[in-house]
């Protein structure tokens, strides 16, 4: 178990988080981008003193990478000089400020690193969006994972406005190592906030736990095999040589609701919709580039969670990889939502999230170049990293102000070229897309695609 260094102390961070960690390039940085939409102007001196109160108290979030000089594992230090002036500062956008200018400020700010001599993550509260306001948060992937992430989130926010001058959140005593009975009732709220969520995030690893012994062996070396020699992707405009320069782009909301409606008339699982969406909006790009999507092979790395809600303290990275091809040559969205559910169900079955975790963490206590050669293997296997989170179903609201809208961008990395993350929130889903602006300058076509 991964422990929160006290004040003068220092931890090594684990073999994931340190591959994680490793893992940066300059043309793909591992960094957690998302944005908060608020429908009304929002003062700065408010969100500073929810982040100083809920989120700077985590003493992950008041530490600083040390690396090794010499061979070693990197561990986490408390920054001496500790600001949250530097981990939160403000932008505001000229008239007209609508979603292009928002777009074209996150899409410049994908490519900048975060300061490694300070805690890896940074708040910018942009002002006049829309009449409103947005914060753009930037994380560190070696602090957390997606799950860590929305835990996190969660932690930040309060179910109504009145709650606002509390010191903290229901949610913010899963990282302070409470007693379990005072756990088990924040466990309730997040589920009665999230159910789907809850659901979808404990399941596979619960799963797996009940698997035997020789059969979990014997699926592992099936599963490792299989991500060995696998075939490389053939990703036709969407591969090629990485630049620094990103690009961003979010679809409008989809009501939930309509999406049940789909599930009850053709079946699958509303992730399934989802994802046969994207495939589907992949393939109208594809057709505008005049690529033939007959000819594409896609594959997506699709993260799983592995951690129980229990181990959400410790922070830090505890899912596994899976590889969901993409039927970007289905043209028949039935026929594509049917091969969708049919590789969907095949991956639960295997031991693929297991096999990838583990070498994860093998990884992370190897030589630098060593995670290089690792990286460059499993990420020729495909082409885009793809994630759906299912968030809060109700509003949420930071420093008293209602959250109205929630979408993020997954890191992708090694070579891969685009990061599609799916997020429903208060009854919505949103689509985003993050992509290497040489190869696709102009992610906002698969993001009409997706709606088409």
């Amino acid at each position: 178990m991964t422990t929160s260094p006290s004040a003068g102390d220092a931890c090594s961070l684990t073999g994931s988080d340190s591959f994680w960690l490793r893992m940066d390039s300059p043309v793909n940085l591992m960094i957690i981008n998302g944005v908060m939409v608020f429908g009304e102007p929002v003062e700065y001196e408010r969100v500073h003193r929810v982040l100083e109160e809920r989120l700077a108290s985590i003493e992950r979030f008041r530490s600083v990478v040390e690396l090794p000089a010499g061979r070693g594992r990197p561990t986490w230090r408390p920054d001496p000089v500790f600001d949250m002036n530097r981990h939160l500062v403000r932008h505001r956008l000229e008239e007209p400020a609508g979603e292009k200018e928002l777009r074209d400020f996150v899409s410049a700010r994908m490519g900048e690193t975060l300061d490694p001599d300070h805690p890896l993550w940074r708040f910018t509260l942009i002002e006049n969006y829309q009449g409103g306001a947005a914060l753009f948060g930037r994380l560190h992937h070696c602090l957390g994972d997606g799950i860590a992430m929305m835990m996190i989130l969660l932690s930040l926010t309060d179910r109504t406005r009145e709650q606002a001058d509390a010191h903290s959140s229901p949610f913010r005593v899963m990282f302070d190592g409470a007693s379990k009975e005072v756990f088990q009732r924040a466990k309730r709220e997040v589920e009665e906030i999230m159910p789907e969520g809850m659901r979808l995030l404990q399941r596979p690893a619960q799963a797996f736990k009940e698997i035997s012994a020789a059969a979990k062996g014997a699926a592992s070396t099936a599963s490792l095999a299989k991500l060995t020699f696998c075939s490389r992707d053939r990703p036709g405009p969407f591969g090629g040589e990485l630049g620094v320069e990103k690009r961003v782009a979010w679809s409008r909301s989809y009501p939930v609701e309509r999406l049940k409606g789909i599930k009850q008339a053709l079946g699958g699982t509303l992730n399934d919709i989802a994802s046969s969406a994207t495939a589907g909006g992949l393939r109208r790009y594809l057709l505008t580039r005049g690529a033939n999507p007959d000819k594409i092979h896609f594959r997506a790395t699709v993260p799983v969670n592995m951690r129980p809600l229990e181990g959400m303290a410790d922070l830090g990275n505890e899912f596994g990889l899976v590889y969901l091809p993409i039927p970007v040559s289905i043209e028949d969205p039935t026929e594509r939502l049917a091969e969708v559910g049919r590789c969907m169900k095949k991956l639960k079955r295997s031991a693929e999230a297991l096999v990838t975790l583990r070498v994860l963490s093998l990884l992370g206590r190897t030589p630098k170049g060593l995670q290089r050669q690792a990286v460059k293997l499993f990420a020729s296997k495909a082409t885009a990293v793809m994630t759906n989170v299912p968030g809060p179903r109700e509003r949420l609201f930071l420093g008293g102000h209602p959250i109205e809208d929630l979408f993020f961008w997954v890191p992708q990395s090694g070579q891969l070229s685009m990061g599609i993350s799916l997020l429903s929130y208060a009854g919505s889903l949103r689509l985003g897309v993050s992509t290497d602006a040489g190869l696709v300058p102009d992610p906002e076509r698969i993001v009409e695609g997706f709606e088409a």
